[in-house]
């Protein structure tokens, strides 16, 4: 009956028609359900702890509290694929983040992000950017996607790009 039960979640997500039928483990516990964010702005990052970019943690959350109460989401996703610069647990990941950074918005549990066991969240958002022209659209952490209020990815922005250089198309879209 799991298995049935895990096959159908599985399925559904691989015919996901849009970002609110996803549902992902959050960091801490719960789960990040997408379909709840519907009418907001979603900014998707995929993060690391020891990453050259992590200071870009205190620009998100610069972005999120600026703009949070504006109908923006922001959505971290830890992941240890690009030079091992994540490799805590999930309980390590999110005292690292409140710690140092104050994180506030949303959280992932840990997830692939690229290559044969990306998840399903990425693997959408992947597609997604490719009908934007972005090939190959995940290169290192802090890649990062925006969504806009009805649920389609509009803007994928590579990992130097700096979360305030962002600012100017949230605002378009509000």
């Amino acid at each position: 009956k799991i298995l049935t039960v895990l096959t159908l979640m599985l399925s559904m997500e691989l015919n996901a028609q849009s970002i609110y039928d996803f549902k992902v483990d959050a960091l801490t516990s719960g789960t990040i359900d997408f379909s709840k964010f519907k009418g907001k702005k979603i900014l998707i990052v995929n993060t690391a702890s020891e990453c050259g970019y992590t200071p870009q943690y205190e620009g998100l959350e610069s972005l999120y509290k600026e703009f949070k109460d504006k109908k923006l989401v922001i959505v971290g996703v830890p992941a240890n694929q690009f030079g091992g610069q994540e490799p805590g647990s999930n309980a390590e990941i999110a005292n690292f983040c409140q710690k140092n950074y104050g994180v506030t918005f949303p959280m992932a549990a840990k997830m692939v992000v690229k290559g044969k066991d990306i998840s399903p969240l990425f693997s959408y958002l992947t597609k997604e950017a490719a009908k934007l022209g972005v090939e190959d659209p995940i290169k290192w952490n802090f890649t990062k996607f925006l969504v806009d209020k009805n649920g389609k990815v509009v803007k994928r922005y590579a990992p130097s790009t700096k979360p305030i250089d962002i600012e100017k198309d949230i605002l378009d879209l509000l």
